[in-house]
């Protein structure tokens, strides 16, 4: 029982060196790369291309009137 009690408190004794050193950690630069490869015109795609969409579908149509074809009054 002395021996488990002596490993016990050379164990608990042992713990705290294992927690790390009191100097200062490393910490690596952040590495930032910048995107040079855009275009100056690449923010106008997509409101030209919206437009034209809504121009084709506007163009196209579509008023949503009546889709029920006229009744044909029966022959007499």
């Amino acid at each position: 029982m002395k021996r488990f009690a002596g490993v016990l408190l050379a164990c608990a004794l042992a713990t705290p060196s294992f927690a790390g050193s009191v100097g200062e950690p490393l910490i690596e630069p952040e590495v930032i790369a910048e995107d040079t490869a855009a275009s100056s015109g690449a923010g106008l795609l997509v409101p030209i291309f919206m437009l034209l969409f809504l121009a084709v579908a506007a163009s196209a149509g579509g008023g949503g009137g009546n889709t029920v074809p006229p009744a044909v009054p029966p022959a007499s």
